[in-house]
């Protein structure tokens, strides 16, 4: 089991299986609204994008599949409850958690194949995304378990408890899965047998997905530091104090990680030691998980605005200002796709031909105005409460 290659398509969540969050193309550097789409409730989820089709989650309960160039809805499948899993798109097949159980959905026609309930508490959840590879299915749950399915039925393979809950979803590198867990420990496991080969302590809960890249795991912690371990055996070769919680999935591209924190800043460290780069500091937390393309990186706030920053130097390329932006953008055929508020938006570039410069010199783009989506999970986010989250929208920002 190798890492997955980028691709022209965004087929899980961060792109691909090792969860580094680089895509190709050209960057949108000016940017227009192509389109958006609305659901019933927040979208928290982030797309999945495969053969000209956008897949992605709500609150409302349902999973859509959306026409990428105009956001015409395609289909909806109802799950009953809330969707928070970011779908993963292999072989013609939707899998997403929902709720207490994972789906897997025809992708053409949203019909259901199978459902597999991993929880049954009412106050769990299916939060996590699934990674798919050589027909297994690994997925994270509340209840503190990583789980492997096959792929073509649902039928459990193995499961491992860990000592909390599971948010984290799970990157599959070599034969070899990598996960956190809010019990503070970073996991490794044999991928076909699920025995455990390593685990690495933190001092608080681990709500960030590992990016793993050349050997090394990245990953946040709540104790405020970003960590860089050896895929091998677990061993910390750096830690990053970023002052505050680090709830946020890193991406990894081009010897730099990219990574946000609950202090309101975002930080770019150089991947081989550990120190800081540039950061920028956004008008509120930063828990998502951010996107690279070419030399431009796209973050979300929850100060309502998606940013686009050299990542050379930090400049500020532009905020686009929509109802909010809760899960990690995708970025396929030089379009970006994300959830904001309850909204699904695709923002493509009103100057294709533009090059990246690499100073600040483009433009500040304001979409569409801001809208206040529900006041609790905003400030729940903005107290930076170091406690379990009561409200999804927190607990879900390394989506």
């Amino acid at each position: 089991m190798g890492a997955q290659k980028v691709s022209v398509e965004w087929p899980m969540f961060h792109g691909n299986l090792s969860h580094n969050g680089a895509g190709t193309g050209d960057p949108v550097l000016t940017p227009k609204l192509l389109w958006n789409f609305s659901t019933g409730n927040w979208v928290l989820s982030a797309p999945a994008v495969v053969g000209s089709v956008v897949y992605v989650g709500s609150i409302d309960g349902n999973v859509y599949a959306l026409n990428a160039a105009k956001g015409a809805q395609l289909w909806s499948f109802n799950t009953g409850k809330g969707v928070w899993s970011s779908p993963a798109v292999v072989n013609g097949v939707v899998y997403v958690g929902s709720w207490t159980s994972i789906y897997a959905l025809n992708a053409t026609s949203g019909t259901q194949l199978w459902n597999h309930i991993l929880l049954k508490g009412e106050g769990d959840y299916v939060v996590s995304s699934p990674a798919i590879v050589d027909n297994e299915v690994f997925i994270g749950a509340d209840g503190g378990s990583l789980y492997a399915l096959i792929a073509t039925d649902g039928t459990l393979l193995w499961s491992y408890k860990t000592g909390n809950e599971l948010a984290s979803s799970p990157a599959v590198v070599d034969g070899v899965v990598y996960v956190g867990s809010w019990d503070g420990n970073i996991y490794a496991f044999n991928a076909t047998s699920g025995s455990k080969l390593w685990s690495f302590t933190t001092g608080d809960v681990v709500n960030s997905s590992p990016a793993v890249v050349d050997g090394v795991v990245y990953i946040g912690s709540w104790d405020n530091y970003v960590y860089a371990l050896n895929a091998s055996d677990g061993a910390k070769l750096w830690n990053y104090n970023a002052g505050g919680m680090v709830a946020s999935s890193p991406a990894v591209a081009g010897g730099i990680v990219y990574i946000g924190s609950w202090n309101d800043n975002f930080y770019a460290l150089n991947a081989s030691i550990g120190s800081q780069l540039w950061n920028y500091t956004t008008g509120d937390v930063v828990g998502t998980a951010p996107v690279v393309v070419g030399n431009v990186v796209y973050v979300g706030s929850n100060d309502y605005n998606l940013y686009a920053f050299n990542t050379t130097n930090g400049a500020k390329f532009w905020n686009f200002t929509s109802d909010g932006v809760a899960g990690s953008p995708a970025f396929v055929d030089d379009v970006i796709y994300y959830g904001g508020g309850n909204d699904v938006y695709a923002l493509g570039d009103s100057h294709p031909s533009a090059s990246p410069s690499s100073s600040n010199t483009l433009p500040i783009v304001v979409g569409v105005a801001a809208a206040v989506i529900v006041g609790t999970a905003i400030l729940l986010a903005s107290n930076k409460l170091k406690t379990k989250p009561k409200n999804p929208y927190s607990r879900l920002q390394s989506s």
